[in-house]
């Protein structure tokens, strides 16, 4: 995050002719009071030296001194490419560097444009050259700047919200911001070298031009946007490193959405079929097979998993099935269900009695490397980088049917927190909460291993999110990673909170504590709420291990208020994991999703009765992660 100190260069654009010239004057002042250094262009020479003297004397209470001007002036004509490439080598000289470039162009017309009986040189086809070819050319001098310095920087396009619905009073101003949005879009893959290029799209804004809308249209539509709204969306554009191509749509009606939801965006996303994946790190790492190998097995069944499991030394058995695979293990994750699978809790649901299941092996999720597969497995080679979601993870080396594996670009531990605890958010929001978009999500334990994702994934979708934990370290990480509204439970009472600053309810619960959360949570549930169960880890270490509760009056209060409660077992939903996985990694690889890993190291088989027990201390921020393979070390990561 930028702040007064770094100094950070803006490069601002503004326009005479245009509907944005407020817009850009607005920013540049709010620039200018975190004192950063502005370059201003602008055609009329007037009014860009006056908003060049409000720059410095904003800038004069922070710099009292300083060897470069606070703000500089350049006269230029944005659809003039000669005068554009020679404002940005006044700025470089005078700076030496560009952080920051902010493109706010942007201009109307004034007769429709198949009504226009002029050849559209001073009509609709300056609007396109100020609106569109002027920004595109921009945003290229921008980055070929940021590359030469070969230091990151942010680009901020203002679109508007006409260029994601139709403007049928101005078309060309409509299709021109249309383009804005989907060129900004294209850009997501420069996040690699450090650039990210967003959009900014606010619906009407009290300007030149929204004046000019019938007053009544502008009341239905729920008022001007402040430009308080605008300001804050730029710079959360600015600060949050994961908006790379991201597209912030700003209404009265709705606050702020990012467009297109995770759910519109599944639309269109075409993923590869496991048959035509191959990964460029099939070549770089080599697979050594030993004759044995440990794994962790439970012997006893105990929700206390150190007791319940021990390592044991177990031959590889050659050869394998022929549809099955042998995994050498990288990455191994840990939930807090583990406790649950030691005291055998899932195999009673089927009818098992656990007890003659007794040694089984443990661990549900890992990623790493196909060291061997059997004559019949067609679609995977040796090498292959693959996740797995079955028992048997805590292993060095596992045997899986083939049709476990999930092929993956890498086997790095941030794909371990996309499997258990990213797929069970991704899957659980969108079939059982049934999420779209204008709704307000509480997430509870939101800073451990799948509430990060919860949170995230929500706010993608465009909706505001509570956020509960416990402690600053939590609540600092969930601010971070989007959250609107943070509760720390040893500072703040949540049921108070809930009751004052969200009167009506919430709409959707992502509810993994139980107990007494979970009766708050249905409390603080709106008419039609869905309250989503994906666990209750409060109950599973108690004293005699998992036990049923009881929630007296839950029938009454769900049928009064037409609200539902689901149950989500992400066993339930095998055939959504390829699918939800690859679009949770192209969210990664675009930087609009981060993973959160704890920080604390647990390395080899001997460390994870550790991890387990460290997990349900409630001490991890992020998800648990165990390196079963400490010599594995790769620079590159997704």
């Amino acid at each position: 995050m930028w702040t007064s100190s770094n100094l950070s260069i803006f490069f601002i654009m503004l326009n005479e002719y245009g509907s944005n010239a407020d817009v850009g004057k607005a920013l540049c002042l709010a620039l200018a009071q975190k004192g950063i250094f502005i370059t201003i262009l602008d055609f009329s020479e007037e009014n860009g030296k006056k908003v060049a003297a409000l720059v410095e004397r904003e800038n004069a209470k922070i710099h009292l001194k300083s060897e470069f001007p606070s703000a500089v002036f350049v006269r230029c004509d944005v659809t003039n490419a000669r005068e554009l490439a020679a404002a940005f080598k006044t700025h470089l000289e005078t700076y030496g560097g560009l952080d920051i470039c902010i493109n706010s162009a942007g201009t109307g017309t004034k007769v429709l444009f198949h009504k226009d009986q002029t050849d559209g040189s001073g009509s609709w086809r300056r609007t396109i050259n100020v609106n569109l070819t002027a920004v595109i050319d921009c945003t290229r001098l921008a980055i070929q700047t940021m590359q030469a310095a070969q230091k990151p920087g942010v680009v901020i396009n203002l679109g508007s919200a006409s260029g994601l619905y139709p403007m049928y009073i101005d078309p060309i101003y409509s299709g021109t911001k249309g383009g804005v949005v989907m060129f900004t879009r294209s850009l997501a893959p420069l996040k690699r070298q450090g650039i990210r290029i967003n959009v900014l799209c606010p619906e009407f804004v009290q300007t030149d031009l929204g004046e000019k809308v019938d007053s009544k249209f502008i009341e239905i539509m729920g008022g001007f946007v402040p430009m308080e709204m605008v300001i804050k969306g730029a710079f959360e554009l600015i600060n949050d490193e994961t908006k790379a191509g991201s597209c912030l749509w700003i209404t009265n009606r709705r606050g702020f959405e990012y467009w297109p939801t995770p759910t519109e965006e599944a639309k269109y996303l075409v993923h590869s079929s496991k048959r035509s994946r191959s990964s460029p790190f099939m070549a770089s790492f080599g697979v050594q097979i030993p004759q044995s190998y440990d794994k962790i097995v439970v012997h006893t069944l105990s929700h206390k998993f150190r007791s319940a499991t021990s390592i044991v030394r177990a031959p590889l058995r050659f050869p394998i099935k022929s549809d099955h695979v042998l995994l050498k293990v990288i990455y191994a994750g840990v939930n807090a269900s583990d406790v649950n699978f030691s005291s055998g809790h899932y195999f009673r649901s089927s009818g098992q009695d656990p007890a003659s299941l007794l040694p089984f092996d443990a661990g549900f999720e890992a990623v790493g490397i196909v060291a061997a597969v059997g004559d019949s497995v067609k679609t995977l080679r040796i090498g292959t980088p693959a996740a797995l979601m079955t028992y048997g993870s805590y292993a060095e080396f596992t045997t899986v049917p083939a049709k476990h594996i999930l092929p993956v670009a890498r086997p790095d531990p941030e794909v371990i927190a996309m499997l258990t605890s990213g797929l069970t958010a991704s899957i659980a929001l969108e079939e059982a909460a049934q999420m779209d978009s204008g709704k307000v999500v509480l997430v509870t334990a939101a800073a451990g291993g799948t509430g990060q994702f919860a949170v995230q994934l929500a706010k993608l979708a465009g909706n505001t999110v509570v956020a509960t934990c416990g402690g600053e370290e939590k609540a600092t990480v969930l601010r971070d990673l989007g959250a609107d509204r943070v509760i720390d439970y040893k500072a703040e009472d949540i049921k108070r909170v809930l009751k004052e600053e969200f009167p009506k309810g919430v709409n959707i619960v992502y509810e993994s504590v139980g107990g007494d959360m979970f009766d708050l949570c249905l409390n603080a549930l709106a008419i039609y709420g869905r309250l989503v169960v994906i666990g209750m880890i409060s109950q599973y270490q108690k004293e005699h291990g998992w036990k049923p509760l009881n929630y007296t009056g839950l029938c009454e209060k769900i049928l009064t208020r037409s609200q539902t409660v689901a149950g989500f077992f992400l066993i339930h939903y095998s055939h959504l994991w390829q699918q939800h996985l690859d679009r949770l990694v192209h969210l990664f690889s675009l930087g609009k999703l981060k993973v959160t890993l704890d920080p604390k190291r647990f390395l080899g088989v001997n460390s994870v009765a550790d991890a387990v027990e460290y997990l349900h201390s409630g001490k991890s921020v992020g998800k648990v992660v165990v390196c079963l393979d400490p010599s594995f070390r790769q620079v590159a990561k997704l």
